[in-house]
């Protein structure tokens, strides 16, 4: 019934092996793919994860063997959120960090095709949010987690002290 200690042992690491790959490629596949999981990515992560299960518990098919896969996924979880809670190198290796995707009412395409979004989806979320035009946006943000967020020049305040504001005052002498 109990399979072994070093046996368990052994889950242990395979998993943390296996946990440290599969976080690895989610983290390399880019922001939009996380965050707008399309019928293609959740196929691909079904298999993934029927794929490494083997990888993890080996041979062994016993409850002991499943729940320390299970604990140890769960404890390695809980460890790489609290060590990206608490060091920012970490936290952008893991997740990422924002990318700018509009600045000043012009696309960065750079940016765009470094993040794999398309105009389409730009455009998509530009409707979203209820902004006509790409030229109406101070500022693109795809966030971490896949969204992107949009400041539009008339949502910044007239007394800031930054160049979009300064831009806005020279838009409205234009017209």
């Amino acid at each position: 019934m109990f399979p072994g200690t070093h046996v368990l042992l052994g889950i242990a690491l395979r998993t943390a092996v296996v946990y440290a790959i599969v976080l690895l490629g989610v983290r390399l596949s880019g922001k939009r793919e996380v965050g707008q999981m399309t019928p293609f990515d959740l196929t691909l992560l079904l298999l993934i994860s029927n794929s490494v299960q083997n990888a993890m518990t080996g041979p062994d098919t016993s409850l002991a063997g499943g729940a320390v896969a299970a604990v140890t996924l769960l404890l390695l979880n809980y460890a790489v959120a609290e060590l990206a809670g608490g060091n920012r190198r970490f936290r952008r290796f893991v997740q990422g960090q924002p990318s700018l995707l509009i600045h000043d009412g012009q696309i960065i395409a750079s940016h765009m095709a470094k993040e794999h979004v398309s105009m389409d989806e730009l455009q998509t979320a530009l409707r979203e949010h209820g902004i006509a035009t790409y030229h109406d946006v101070a500022m693109a943000v795809l966030e971490v987690d896949g969204s992107i967020s949009f400041l539009k020049y008339d949502e910044i305040a007239p007394t800031s002290k930054s160049h979009l504001a300064h831009h806005r005052r020279i838009i409205k002498k234009q017209e």
